[in-house]
């Protein structure tokens, strides 16, 4: 009997399978740096002030040439290089700039034309804007270029990337920043700074998700070059795009500034749709052969996630349903909750949701100053109703003030982290995952994110057409 116990208790330390045990954790080895002090802490770094930003931007397929035309509007904002692997889409961006009156970039394509961008001596930010495996390894040889990087989301794919950004930014004191632009839409901000005000009381759950239906984009030939999303589909089964329901939401919850994620769990459905699509693609045109014995992600994935402080987190990704656009953005306090869809916009302190006139006094009272400051040029200019412009003027507004930016490394690296944690968490039958925490302690004494404009805001804004003074005045 007694061998049996010592076997038993052999068995239950080694695989967690008894009860009352941390069962199920991750099974990956720590990363070094898990362990280890940071040397220097990203977060709130305020870099040398820069008179005017010279960007290089990489990717001018999809979300790139909005981009050059964003940045284009930005007095302090110079373009200096474009770069995409086809040289007809770096030609095709200059457009943006000559219709301007500005000065043409330097253009650069093929496989490792965007390593020339970075090794160029006239660039301070290298804005990346490429299929998501070349995320990590661009923005990481920006930064050892001494640039800063702007990358899309998400950041990176493994938690080895995550890692490999943190220390490449905090060695060389480069802000490594994702390009998570729904941080910056109007309802997040306003629900933000009241969150931060303790309106919503304390925060105890919050909720946020990417569900679009992708499915004719995807499988798109003149889509996505290459087909790599559709690729992308194929390659994990959790949640391969998580940052634009988790940014705001983990910004609410001051995750990384007061709070960290602690643990994980994901569950996918079956695929009901892809591997359908693409058979029956296959059987009208040669071209989808290659898709159609791919095994696909589940449609949707649930993640949920829990917080040292004992918060929990809901995100969920599906881009294959025929439903309308939603990304939540819930929040749930104890004096109030906050819900972005279905539409319209609400906001409660009790059983009934505010009349619109009550909502809208909500705007005038609480919507952050830097939107106040910028948010009616960005409707103006555009990018998903003005927050991807926001995002961008924000981002150089900061570097030309000398501030601390809204997203650091160690949110790019914690919310893309869930990429392979979700993936893990369903290969493993929804078993919990812890997650990094990427600023190795230091969320227990970050300051949370200010959305003033804390000494900045001198940053003009050019005209849409070209007129003599050539600015539009903030």
């Amino acid at each position: 009997m007694s061998s049996r116990r010592s076997f038993l208790k052999n068995v239950s330390f080694s695989t967690g399978a008894l009860a009352g045990l941390p069962a199920f954790m991750s099974e990956e080895t720590p990363h070094p740096l898990a362990g280890k002090k940071p040397k220097f802490n990203m977060c709130g770094y305020q870099a040398p002030k820069l008179e005017t930003v010279r960007v290089g931007i990489i990717g001018l397929g999809m979300r790139g040439p909005g981009a050059v035309e964003r940045i284009s509007f930005i007095e302090g904002a110079s373009i200096v290089a474009l770069c995409d692997k086809l040289p007809e889409r770096a030609a095709a961006a200059q457009k943006y700039l000559t219709d301007k009156g500005l000065s043409k970039a330097v253009e650069y394509s093929g496989e490792d034309g965007w390593k020339a961008l970075c090794e160029r001596n006239d660039i301070d930010l290298v804005y990346i804007c490429t299929p998501w495996h070349l995320h990590t390894p661009m923005a990481v040889y920006a930064m050892k270029n001494g640039k800063h990087a702007a990358v899309e989301v998400p950041a990176a794919l493994t938690l080895d990337e995550c890692w490999e950004l943190v220390e490449t930014s905090e060695k060389t004191k480069k802000h490594c920043m994702m390009l998570e632009n729904c941080c910056y839409d109007f309802f997040e901000a306003l629900t933000f700074a009241m969150a931060q005000k303790g309106l919503f009381g304390e925060l105890i759950h919050a909720e946020g998700a990417y569900i679009h239906d992708l499915v004719s984009l995807n499988f798109s030939k003149n889509g996505y070059e290459n087909m790599w999303r559709l690729r992308e589909n194929a390659k994990r089964n959790g949640n391969p795009y998580p940052t634009h329901g988790l940014g705001p939401i983990a910004q609410c919850l001051n995750i990384n500034r007061g709070d960290n994620f602690d643990y994980m769990v994901s569950m996918s459905t079956n695929d009901f749709m892809m591997q359908a699509k693409a058979k029956e693609l296959a059987a009208q045109d040669e071209f989808f052969k290659e898709f159609e014995n791919h095994t696909y992600r589940g449609n949707m994935n649930t993640t949920l996630l829990r917080t040292h402080f004992g918060k929990t987190l809901m995100v969920q990704h599906d881009v294959t349903s025929p439903r309308p656009y939603s990304r939540i953005h819930l929040l749930s306090g104890t004096k109030g909750v906050a819900s972005k869809w279905p539409s319209p916009e609400r906001i409660a302190f009790g059983h009934s949701w505010l009349k619109s006139e009550q909502l809208q006094d909500l705007y005038k009272e609480h919507t952050p100053e830097l939107i106040k400051h910028v948010g009616d040029i960005a409707k103006q200019i555009g990018g998903h109703g003005g927050m991807d412009f926001i995002m961008d003027w924000r981002l150089i507004d900061c570097l030309r003030n000398g501030l601390a930016l809204d997203q650091d490394v160690y949110d790019a690296a914690s919310w893309s982290a869930v990429v392979h944690l979700s993936n893990q968490s369903v290969s493993k039958r929804s078993r919990p995952v812890d997650v990094p925490d990427f600023t190795r302690g230091n969320w227990k004494i970050n300051k949370p994110v200010d959305l003033g404009l804390r000494g900045g805001g001198n940053t003009s804004v050019r005209s849409k057409a070209p007129k003599p003074e050539g600015q539009i005045s903030l």
